[in-house]
């Protein structure tokens, strides 16, 4: 069984996954992906780099992954440019991962902010979505990342609304509460989706 993980920036899509690795899944990281995909010498990075120039590496000529935010949270033609670069080359490793897993693992969760933009909830059996209040989202993000108001409209703004991908979704999670709620509500749904399996 494939598990597709989503919900909005800082809404516990993270913690989420742990939760469902400490039961048994094997989790793949879209962001873990996208990371491994903009290496230094990668082709992704060296397109990327075409695009906005060498200001976005580090001294190390690595992606400096603050740079290109700052940049695709405020510019919409430019984040369009990115995940043309990206989103096909996202989906095809994340394949690649699950072909080599699936024959040892009952269950995969791909834990992915971009599931359903990408087209990766093609690929799901269940799809899952972390909700969370708007306050809270931003009392997270000014928490986490330290980001002033308008920055953190705009990273939230630049998603698809939380609202839609519950619609979207088998199950929706409201993560409002402590972790120990949030784990508990992982254990009910692992549990309902494995009561089939040996």
């Amino acid at each position: 069984m494939i598990i597709g993980l989503t919900g909005s920036i800082a809404s516990g899509k993270s913690e989420s996954a742990k939760y469902f690795d400490g039961l048994g899944a094997f989790c793949i990281d879209a962001d873990a992906v996208t990371k491994e995909l903009t290496c230094k010498g990668k082709p992704a990075l060296q397109e990327i780099t075409k695009i906005f120039g060498y200001d976005i590496l580090s001294a190390e000529g690595a992606l400096n992954r603050k740079k290109l935010a700052d940049i695709i949270f405020f510019d919409v033609s430019s984040k369009l440019k990115v995940e043309k670069i990206l989103h096909n080359r996202i989906i095809s490793r994340i394949n690649e991962i699950i072909l080599k897993k699936i024959s040892e693992k009952k269950v995969i969760v791909i834990n992915a902010p971009l599931l359903f933009e990408t087209g990766l909830d093609k690929v799901c059996d269940k799809i899952i979505t972390i909700k969370i209040s708007y306050d809270i989202q931003v009392k997270r993000l000014a928490l986490r990342d330290g980001l002033n108001d308008d920055d953190i409209k705009k990273r939230i703004a630049s998603q698809m609304p939380m609202e839609e991908k519950a619609k979207l979704s088998d199950f929706v999670v409201d993560n409002s509460g402590s972790k120990k709620d949030l784990k508990k509500k992982i254990e009910n749904i692992y549990g309902l989706l494995t009561s089939n399996f040996k």
